[in-house]
């Protein structure tokens, strides 16, 4: 019997637009759409404004939100769209945040004895779908959605970020994969730029499954 189609996921930096591409994919193929809870993180405006005090805090809400994500999308039988990823809580943001300093020692052992025991139960989405965009690109996105909170992002933070994702990515192994340079597209504006990521999704999407 072939497998249903259940759990797809977008990843990608700050700015990358996942969200956005989020609602557009769920609307173009009913799918039922999981966003990360950003507004409701009573952490993140905090966090940007002082890193180390509040990076534990900040992730650990991120990390139990996406794990609670993933059991609702085990318990429906709908297809989902996930935006952003359980993994890209522990292997980039708070990987990032230990290397850079903003994380001690202990925080991040302790955040990633909680992660371990929760990856056991979490399978790998249908089809991973990540954003790739430069800093520019991502800069101008952030500055477009006006998040006053986010004025405090700093471009090495961003660096930092693109770098874990592509040393991430080069090695994930446990899923399909769908990677999708955003630099020069504009998915909202360009129906031609939207039906050209479909295109791509519709190819992997049918072939997903094959034996």
């Amino acid at each position: 019997m072939q497998k249903k189609l259940q759990h797809i996921a977008i990843c990608g930096n700050i700015g990358s637009g996942k969200t956005t591409l989020t609602g557009k994919l769920a609307k173009h193929y009913g799918w039922q759409a999981l966003y990360e809870s950003v507004d409701e993180n009573p952490y993140l405006r905090d966090f940007y404004g002082d890193m180390p005090r509040w990076a534990f805090h900040v992730q650990i809400f991120f990390l139990n939100s996406r794990f609670k994500q993933v059991n609702e999308i085990r318990d429906n039988n709908k297809p989902t769209i996930q935006d952003r990823t359980i993994y890209e809580d522990a292997y980039i943001f708070a990987a990032n945040l230990h290397k850079s300093g903003f994380m001690n020692d202990r925080d991040y052992e302790s955040y990633h004895d909680i992660f371990t025991s929760m990856i056991k139960f979490v399978p790998p989405p249908d089809l991973l779908i990540y954003l790739k965009a430069d800093i520019p690109k991502l800069v101008s996105q952030i500055q477009k959605r006006g998040r006053d909170y986010e004025d405090a992002i700093r471009l090495d933070y961003l660096k930092n970020l693109n770098h874990h994702y592509e040393k991430w990515i080069s090695d994930y192994k446990i899923g399909k994969l769908l990677v999708i340079d955003v630099n020069h597209l504009d998915f909202v504006e360009n129906v031609e730029d939207f039906a050209f990521i479909v295109n791509k999704i519709d190819f992997e999407v049918n072939n997903l499954f094959e034996v």
